[in-house]
């Protein structure tokens, strides 16, 4: 039996994707436009005014892609489904054509021996439903479920791995309150309305899923965090560093595990959460793993004039950043999977993101010899690893990520793939960092590196 057919007791080594930023064909086959086709028109939203359009057309070249999975050895893959190509009015009326792309992809995964871990909102929110409001209005949660009911009856009889949001923070508070990301909005009373209907959307999926699921369906969410610290003993950078966790991670895990939300962050926003009777048990609802997506830890300080959380992150002098301007600190990592695991009794935790952009070139003979991102993914795993020996209840780790993408509001600029991508003529290209990774896989594999625990390694 295969790892793909049998994966309780096995670690998972994947790397990750998301609809958006790999798919193209924009337009094709009935896809209809998302919140990020339409921010893409935005002047100035994106570096150098780039967009999804085309991207890494992995719409027609996904059998390429599979094949570089299986040459990097990857027991695992995580996509996510595109809302708009499935449901092009949001709701009701399901593309047929959209959903048979799903089809083949999952159906050749699985013919690789490759696990597919789907996640249903990667942020691709059809932009009908952001004209009727978005996710500040509350209907947008319960269409959230009904996609994912579409998708799990069409393939749930094949995937059993599933996570439901993806980073709901960026989503409310980057899309809502910032305006970084789609839809672009600076609104705090828009984007509290938002962060719930988001976790509210969470737990109807979770249930939509499991009751439209064929086979057993094993459903989280999936939240980027990040160890939030003073810059100085200051009692002021304190309490900021108290409010940057309150915003980046309790407001997030606390209703996702029965706490209801983080009452001190009620006065930071000025606005509370529209909570109806019923919503906190549902986003409450158990759920079967956790994915933790980590990039940086917050280093902050006191920034009493700036926006919620009123904590302004700053650079230490000595540190070590990618081509993003995140500081690069692994020991992050263990010190969230321990806090999972310790704090919130999270019982099977997937690092479902860890990855780094940096200064790639290309050799005259096609190479691309990113040592940078090779050393950043040995320090990261291994201190996964760390974790793990500690009693972290780790089951896999994936790579952000396994294609150069369009990497959101910074287009095509950044490149946090484990294989490069010509975008002028889309030809793929393995990087040292992804013959490293490949490596780590054989020698773990070799060395039985899962232990008799039903989850965790080391």
């Amino acid at each position: 039996m295969s790892r793909a057919q049998n994966p309780e007791s096995e670690f998972v080594w994947g790397a990750a994707t998301s609809a958006y930023q790999i798919e193209g064909a924009v337009a094709e086959d009935g896809r209809a436009p998302s919140i990020w086709d339409t921010f893409c028109r935005m002047p100035g939203a994106i570096d150098n005014g780039d967009t999804g359009d085309v991207a890494c057309d992995h719409y027609h070249r996904w059998p390429t892609d599979i094949a570089l999975m299986r040459q990097l050895g990857l027991d695992a893959y995580r996509f996510s489904i595109a809302w708009p190509r499935v449901l092009p009015e949001g709701s009701g009326r399901v593309n047929e054509k959209g959903l048979a792309f799903y089809d083949r992809l999952v159906d050749a995964l699985l013919a690789e021996g490759i696990r597919p871990f789907v996640t249903i909102y990667h942020w691709d929110l059809p932009q009908v439903l952001q004209d009727r409001g978005g996710w500040p209005n509350r209907d947008t949660a319960m269409h959230l479920a009904e996609f994912a009911g579409v998708v799990a009856a069409r393939l749930g009889d094949r995937v059993s791995d599933w996570f439901t949001v993806n980073e709901p923070l960026c989503s409310a508070w980057i899309g809502y309150l910032e305006g970084r990301m789609a839809p672009g909005e600076r609104d705090i009373a828009r984007a509290v309305p938002a962060a719930h209907h988001l976790l509210l959307g969470h737990g109807l999926a979770t249930q939509a899923l499991r009751a439209n699921a064929s086979s057993p369906a094993r459903v989280g969410a999936v939240l980027n965090l990040s160890p939030c610290e003073p810059v100085t003993d200051d009692p002021a950078d304190a309490a900021a560093a108290i409010r940057a966790d309150g915003h980046t991670n309790r407001w997030w895990l606390d209703p996702l595990y029965g706490r209801g939300y983080p009452t001190d962050m009620f006065e930071v926003y000025g606005v509370e959460p529209p909570v109806r009777a019923g919503d906190l048990e549902v986003i409450a609802t158990p759920t079967d793993h956790f994915g933790l997506n980590y990039y940086f830890r917050q280093v902050v300080t006191d920034d009493p004039e700036g926006p919620p959380p009123r904590a302004r992150m700053v650079s230490l002098p000595d540190g070590v950043q990618t081509a993003m301007g995140w500081e690069v600190h692994p020991d992050g990592l263990t010190e969230l999977l321990l806090r999972l695991t310790n704090e919130y009794d999270v019982s099977r935790i997937y690092v479902t993101e860890n990855g780094s952009a940096w200064p790639d070139e290309v050799l005259p003979e096609g190479l691309v010899e990113d040592k940078d991102r090779a050393i950043y993914l040995e320090n990261h795993i291994a201190a996964a690893l760390r974790a793990a020996r500690q009693g972290a209840s780790l089951a896999g780790y994936f790579v952000w990520s396994l294609l150069d993408n369009f990497e959101w509001a910074y287009g095509y600029a950044k490149r946090f793939g484990l294989v490069h991508v010509d975008y002028e003529t889309q030809r793929r290209t393995v990087k040292l960092s992804g013959l490293r990774y490949a490596e780590i896989i054989r020698s773990h594999r070799q060395n039985s590196a899962v232990t008799s625990r039903p989850v965790g390694i080391g």
